[in-house]
C-alpha cells in the first residue's frame, strides 16, 4: 500500500479495496476531523461531481468526541462500526450527492467506522451498501483491517506534523532569541512572529496578529489622556502570509557582517514604480554606500542603476534573481532556477505516475528565474504522459488574486492533475483552492519555498512537496563577496571566484513524511537552524566608520506590516491584559464591541481575539492579539505556546528599546563631545594667535597657562609663521597669562631656541612686576631672551633689528 509523501493516494486506495469487498459498495469517503470540522480526503464513486464540475465544499460538517454533530448522522459510529440511513448522512454530510446524483433508496445505508488513532477516532470511512444489515464475518474483519491501514497512515502522518510542530517552534523562538541582542524593528519582529506561530498553530487558522506596544509616559509613548483612554503603537500583520523570505536573506546578511565590520542596511521595494528598487538603488548611490547587494525584481531596468554603480565604483552583488547576459553587475549569487524547475518535475512525476494535465502559476512572466523554473520543469516531463498548461501570473504575489485564478482553472478544467507553484505565493494558492472545492489531497502539487502558508498546507497534506530554496546562504555568502571587493578591489576578488561568476547556493526537496528523495519538513528546520548557529559570526568591534552595504529585497504592492497610533479604553481587551498580566480571549459576536471598537477595527469577522501580554523586566510593555474566524479556536493547550513566543518577543523588543535609547544618548554625547573640541580648538587659536604687524615682525600673545600639551601646539604654530612670514623677530607677549612659574619659562626658552633655527629672534613683552619678582624669587632664568616691559617697547626694539622706523604725522591745525 502506498505511503508517504502523498496521504490523499494512501487513504484513497484504503477506501478503494473496501468498497470492493462483496457485497461492493457503489460509492465510499473517507472524512478526517480537523479541529472541530469532518473535512473529505477522498471520494470514490461520486462521478456526477466531476462530470458536472460541481465544487465539493472542503466542510463535511462538525466533528465532537461523540461523532458527527447530527442526530441522524449516527453518533455512536465514534464507538464502533455500525449503518445509518443514506439520506440520513448524505443530508447531513453531503447533500450534493442528493442534489446532483439523485435521491438514494429508502432502505439503503451507509456503514459508518470510526479511524482510530491513540484511542480516539481521528476520522470515519463511510461506505454506501443496498440495506441497513451490518457487516458479518470475513467482511468485518476485512474492514477493521483496511480501518487499521488507515489508522496507521494517520499517525505516521501525525507523527511528522508533530515533529514539524516541534521543530517550527523551535525555531522561531531561535528567530526571536537572535534578535535579542539586535536592534530589530517592530514590523521586522511581527514579520518572524507572525509566520512562525501560523506556521506551528495550523488548526487555530489565525487570520492576522498584531503587535500592541506601549510605554509609560516618560518612554514617549503610550500617554495617558485625561478621558483614562492610553496609546499604543500597533503593528498589523496583514492577513496574507508574510514575505518573509527577503528577511531571511537579511538575517544572512546581518550574521556574516558582524565579524567583518559591516553595516547593513535593508530596504524592501516593489519592482517598479514609486518607492520602488530603482529609487531605493539610486539613493544608495547617491548617499555613497560602500557596497549594494540586490535582488532585482525587474533586472532589465536595475541595469542603468548597475552601470552608474560601477561609475561610482561600488561593487554590486545581485542574489535570488540572475541578472541579464552582459550585465554590469559582475556577480550572481543564488539558485540554478533551471534545476530547481528540473527537480520540481521530477517531483511531480513521481506524484503523478501515470502522467496527466498540469498547471503553472507564477507572479508575473517578466522575471528570469520564474521563467527559467518552468523551462526546467517542463524538461523534466518530456517523455511522459503530461500536458503542461500555460501558466498563468498571479499579480506580483497577490495571494486572494492567486487563489482566484487556481479554482477558476480547476473549475474550469477539471482534468488538471497536478499544479506547481513557480514561486513563493503559488504553491499556497493552488492548495486553499483545492480544499476549498473539494480536492485538497487530491490535486498533487509542488511548490516552490516555504512560507507559513505552504508550512500549513504541507503539514495537512494539500501541499505534497515544496523546493526550498537557501536564501539566508544567499545573504550570507554575498555579504562575504561585496566586504572581499570593498577591501580587496572587485578584479581581484573575482579572480578567486568561479569563471562564471555564479555561485549557485542549493535547494532542498522538503516534504512532510520521509522519502528517499526528500528530506522531512522537521529535519530541515533542524539543520537549517544548526547551519545558522555554526555559520553565526562574533561580534566584531571595528574602530573606525563600519562598511554600508545597502541590501535590497523585493516586497509585494502593499506593505506587509502596516504601523498606527491607537487609542484603547482600560476596560478593553488589551487595557484589561495590561492590566491583569495574563491572556485573555473574546468572542466578538457575543461582546457589544464598545470597549473594543479600535481592536476590531483591524479584526473584521474574527470570532475568536486572543490577546498573550508581552511581559519584561517585571512589566507588561505590549500586547500580542491574534484573531481567528474559527469560533473558540484557542484552548487551553494552545496558550503556553503563545506565552513562550510573547515573552522571547517582549525580551527582544526592550532589548531593542535599550539599544535604541544607548545609541540616542551616545549620539549626543558624541555632539557634545564634538561641540566641547571644537571650542577647545577655538579657544586654543584664540588664545595664542599669531599677527604680523609689519614686515619681518610678529606678535603672538599668549593668554591663560602654559603646559606641556599647549607648548607643542605653540611652538608648532609659531614655526609654521616664521616660515610663512619669513619672520626676523617674533614678539611673544605673556601680559595675558596667569602664572609665568618653572614650566611655562622652560616652555618659552625652548620657543625661543626653535625660532633661532629658523633665524628669527624671539623677544619676550608683558613680563609684570610680579611677574618678574615671582621668577628671580623661584631663580627661573629665560636665558638670553630679549624682555622687555610691554609690547610698545618690544615693538620698537623689533623695528630696529629690521630697519624699519616709526613714522609720526599729526593732523594739521586749522
Amino acid at each position: 500500500m502506498r505511503h508517504g509523501v502523498d496521504l490523499f493516494a494512501t487513504l484513497q486506495q484504503i477506501v478503494r479495496r473496501a468498497m470492493a469487498i462483496a457485497p461492493r459498495a457503489p460509492r465510499g469517503s473517507l472524512l478526517l476531523c480537523e479541529g472541530h470540522r469532518l473535512v473529505y480526503r477522498a471520494l470514490e464513486g461520486f462521478d456526477a461531481f466531476a462530470r458536472q464540475g460541481v465544487s465539493l465544499p472542503t466542510d463535511a460538517g462538525l466533528a465532537t468526541e461523540s461523532g458527527p454533530r447530527a442526530p441522524r448522522a449516527a453518533p455512536e459510529a465514534a464507538r464502533g462500526m455500525c449503518v445509518v440511513s443514506a439520506h440520513a448522512w448524505y443530508e447531513a454530510h453531503l447533500p450534493l450527492a442528493i442534489a446532483t446524483e439523485g435521491a438514494v433508496p429508502a432502505d439503503a445505508g451507509v456503514l459508518v467506522a470510526p479511524v482510530v488513532v491513540r484511542g480516539a477516532p481521528a476520522g470515519y470511512l463511510a461506505l454506501e451498501q443496498a440495506t441497513l444489515e451490518p457487516p458479518q464475518g470475513e467482511r468485518r474483519v476485512m474492514l477493521e483491517v483496511f480501518l487499521d491501514a488507515a489508522g496507521a497512515a494517520l499517525e505516521r502522518h501525525r507523527l511528522y506534523d508533530e515533529k514539524a510542530r516541534l521543530a517550527q517552534e523551535i525555531r522561531l523562538l531561535e528567530q526571536v532569541l537572535n534578535a535579542v541582542g539586535t536592534t530589530v524593528e517592530p514590523r521586522h519582529l511581527l514579520d518572524t512572529l507572525a509566520h512562525g506561530i501560523k506556521s506551528v498553530q495550523i488548526d487555530q487558522q489565525w487570520a492576522s496578529v498584531d503587535l500592541w506596544l506601549v510605554e509609560d509616559a516618560g518612554g514617549g509613548e503610550g500617554v495617558v489622556a485625561a478621558s483614562g483612554e492610553q496609546e499604543a503603537r500597533v503593528f498589523r500583520a496583514r492577513r496574507s502570509a508574510p514575505m518573509t523570505y527577503f528577511h531571511t536573506m537579511r538575517d544572512g546578511a546581518v550574521d556574516a557582517a558582524r565579524g567583518l565590520g559591516i553595516s547593513v542596511d535593508f530596504r524592501v521595494g516593489p519592482a517598479g514604480g514609486p518607492g520602488g528598487q530603482r529609487e531605493i538603488l539610486e539613493d544608495g548611490i547617491r548617499r555613497g554606500v560602500d557596497g549594494i547587494i540586490i535582488a532585482p525584481g525587474a533586472p532589465e531596468e536595475a541595469e542603468e542603476g548597475f552601470r552608474r554603480a560601477a561609475e561610482a565604483d561600488i561593487p554590486v552583488v545581485v542574489v535570488d534573481t540572475p541578472p541579464v547576459p552582459g550585465s554590469r553587475a559582475p556577480i550572481y549569487i543564488g539558485t540554478d532556477n533551471v534545476a530547481a524547475g528540473r527537480l520540481a518535475g521530477e517531483v511531480m512525476r513521481r506524484l503523478l505516475p501515470s502522467g496527466g494535465v498540469v498547471a503553472p502559476q507564477r507572479p508575473t512572466k517578466d522575471a528570469i528565474n520564474t521563467r527559467e523554473r518552468i523551462e526546467g520543469f517542463c524538461a523534466a516531463m518530456e517523455g511522459a504522459e503530461f500536458t503542461v498548461l500555460p501558466p498563468h501570473e498571479d499579480s506580483d504575489h497577490d495571494q486572494e488574486l492567486g487563489t482566484e485564478l487556481a479554482r477558476a482553472a480547476l473549475q474550469q478544467r477539471p482534468d488538471i492533475a497536478g499544479a506547481f507553484g513557480v514561486a513563493g505565493g503559488g504553491g499556497p494558492a493552488w492548495g486553499r483552492a483545492a480544499r476549498e472545492i473539494g480536492r485538497g489531497g487530491e490535486l498533487k502539487i509542488v511548490a516552490f519555498d516555504l512560507f507559513s502558508a505552504t508550512v500549513a498546507l504541507l503539514r495537512r497534506g494539500a501541499i505534497h512537496a515544496t523546493i526550498v530554496q537557501r536564501e539566508y546562504d544567499m545573504g550570507y555568502r554575498a555579504a562575504e563577496i561585496v566586504h572581499r571587493m570593498i577591501t580587496r578591489g572587485v578584479e581581484p576578488t573575482l579572480a578567486e571566484l568561479p569563471a562564471s561568476r555564479i555561485i549557485h547556493t542549493g535547494v532542498d526537496c522538503v516534504t512532510l513524511e520521509h522519502t528517499p528523495w526528500s528530506t522531512t519538513l522537521s529535519d530541515h528546520l533542524a539543520l537549517d537552524a544548526a547551519r545558522r548557529v555554526a555559520s553565526r559570526r562574533v561580534e566584531c568591534n571595528t574602530a573606525g566608520r563600519p562598511i554600508e552595504v545597502l541590501l535590497i529585497g523585493v516586497s509585494a504592492r502593499t506593505e506587509p506590516v502596516v504601523e498606527e497610533r491607537v487609542s484603547f479604553s482600560p476596560r478593553s481587551l488589551v487595557g484589561r491584559i495590561l492590566d491583569a498580566g495574563r491572556p485573555l480571549a473574546i468572542d466578538p459576536a457575543g461582546h457589544d464591541g464598545r470597549e473594543d471598537a479600535s481592536l476590531l477595527r483591524g479584526h473584521a469577522g474574527a470570532r475568536t481575539l486572543v490577546g498573550v501580554p508581552l511581559r519584561a523586566r517585571g512589566s507588561v510593555v505590549g500586547v500580542l492579539v491574534l484573531s481567528s474566524e474559527r469560533e473558540d479556536a484557542c484552548g487551553s493547550d494552545d496558550v503556553p505556546f503563545l506565552e513562550r513566543v510573547a515573552g522571547t518577543a517582549a525580551v527582544a523588543i526592550e532589548n531593542a528599546r535599550l539599544f535604541s535609547r544607548i545609541s540616542e544618548r551616545t549620539l549626543d554625547l558624541e555632539r557634545a563631545n564634538e561641540l566641547q573640541e571644537s571650542m577647545l580648538r577655538t579657544i586654543h587659536e584664540l588664545s595664542s594667535p599669531v599677527v604680523p604687524i609689519a614686515d619681518g615682525i610678529l606678535v603672538m600673545p599668549v593668554v591663560g597657562t602654559m603646559d606641556a600639551q599647549r607648548s607643542s601646539r605653540f611652538i608648532a604654530s609659531l614655526l609654521k609663521e616664521i616660515h610663512e612670514h619669513d619672520a626676523q623677530v617674533v614678539l611673544i607677549d605673556v601680559t595675558g597669562m596667569a602664572v609665568v612659574d618653572a614650566t611655562a619659562a622652560n616652555q618659552l626658552v625652548r620657543a625661543a631656541q626653535a625660532a633661532a633655527l629658523l633665524g628669527a629672534e624671539a623677544v619676550l613683552v608683558g613680563v609684570t612686576a610680579g611677574a618678574a619678582q615671582m621668577m628671580v624669587a623661584q631663580g627661573l632664568d629665560v636665558g638670553a631672551m630679549v624682555t622687555h616691559v610691554d609690547l610698545a617697547r618690544g615693538f620698537r626694539y623689533a623695528l630696529a633689528k629690521t630697519g624699519g622706523r616709526i613714522l609720526y604725522q599729526g593732523s594739521p591745525r586749522r
